[in-house]
C-alpha cells in the first residue's frame, strides 16, 4: 500500500485530464490515494492517468448511465470511493450579458456545473451513506457567491453547486465547497477577463485544501465555502464556524426584516 497522508483512500476526480483536475489527481496520488480520473476525452485522460499511475474512466458527467458505469468500474478495480471531487465543468463561450448568450451553449454550461455533480452524487454517495464514511468536494468559485454579468451561466451553475453541497451536509454527508481562486489553467487563460493577469493562485494550494479535507482535518467546515490561496489549512483547522458563517444567505435590511 502506498505511503502518505491519504494512503488507503480511493479518490475520484472529475475533469481530471487537464487543469485543476489533473493537478488534484496528481497531488492526491502523491499523498498515497488510489486515484481514478474521470473526463470526456478518453485519449487525453488515459495519457494523464498513465503519468501518475491512476485509473482512467472516461465518461460525460451529464450522462447518468455513463457516470454510474464509471463509478462501478472504480469500485470494482480500486474499491469504494472515499473522496469525490466534482471538478468537471464548462465555462461561458463569450463574455456577454445573459440576454446575448447563445441559448444552447449557456444551458450546456449550467448542465455541466449542476447535472454533473448531481449525477456523481447519485452514483457515489449512497455507498458512502451505507458505510458511514466518505467526503465530497465541489469545486466552487467566487462567482458562486456573487454574479458576474459576463459569465452568467457559470455563475448560475456554481451558485447551484453551493446548494448541492449544503443539501448533502444537511443530510449528514461531509461535503465542502472549495473555491480554487484564479489558477493558471488552459480554461482560465481562455477567459478574456484574466488576460494580462499574473497573481495566480498556486495549484498546490488547492491540492493542500482538498487533501486536508480527505484526511478529515476540516470536517467542522462541512457545508461551507473555503478559498484556496486565502484560507490556509492551519487557519481553517483552528477556526470553528458557527451558524451560517461562510454560507450564502439573504442579508436582512434591518432587525425587523420578516424575510431574511
Amino acid at each position: 500500500m502506498p505511503e502518505g497522508s491519504l494512503a488507503g483512500q480511493v479518490a475520484l476526480v472529475t475533469g481530471a485530464s487537464t487543469g485543476i483536475g489533473l493537478e488534484l489527481a496528481r497531488g492526491l496520488a502523491e499523498r498515497g490515494a488510489r486515484v481514478a480520473g474521470l473526463a470526456r476525452g478518453a485519449d487525453r485522460l488515459a495519457a494523464a492517468m498513465d503519468g501518475l499511475g491512476g485509473l482512467a474512466v472516461p465518461a460525460d458527467v451529464t450522462d447518468l448511465g455513463a457516470v454510474r458505469a464509471a463509478v462501478e468500474r472504480v469500485t470494482a478495480e480500486l474499491g469504494p470511493v472515499d473522496l469525490l471531487v466534482n471538478n468537471a465543468g464548462l465555462i461561458d463561450a463569450a463574455e456577454v450579458p445573459v440576454w446575448q448568450a447563445d441559448p444552447d451553449q449557456w444551458w450546456s454550461v449550467v448542465e455541466s456545473q449542476l447535472r454533473g455533480p448531481f449525477h456523481l452524487v447519485q452514483a457515489v454517495v449512497p455507498a458512502m451513506v451505507a458505510r458511514g464514511s466518505g467526503r465530497v468536494v465541489d469545486l466552487a468559485s467566487g462567482m458562486s457567491t456573487r454574479a458576474n454579468p459576463d459569465y452568467s451561466a457559470y455563475s448560475v451553475g456554481k451558485a447551484g453547486q453551493l446548494r448541492i453541497t449544503e443539501s448533502l451536509a444537511a443530510a449528514g454527508v461531509l461535503a465542502f465547497d472549495v473555491a480554487p481562486g484564479v489558477v493558471d489553467t488552459p480554461m482560465t487563460r481562455s477567459m478574456a477577463m484574466w488576460q494580462g493577469f499574473e497573481d495566480w493562485t498556486p495549484a498546490s494550494a488547492v491540492v493542500d485544501l482538498v487533501a486536508a479535507i480527505g484526511e478529515g482535518r476540516l470536517d467542522h467546515w462541512s457545508g461551507r465555502f473555503v478559498r484556496a490561496g486565502k484560507d490556509t489549512v492551519e487557519a481553517l483547522a483552528a477556526t470553528h464556524p458557527e451558524g451560517t458563517q461562510r454560507q450564502v444567505r439573504l442579508l436582512p435590511h434591518g432587525a425587523a426584516d420578516p424575510v431574511a
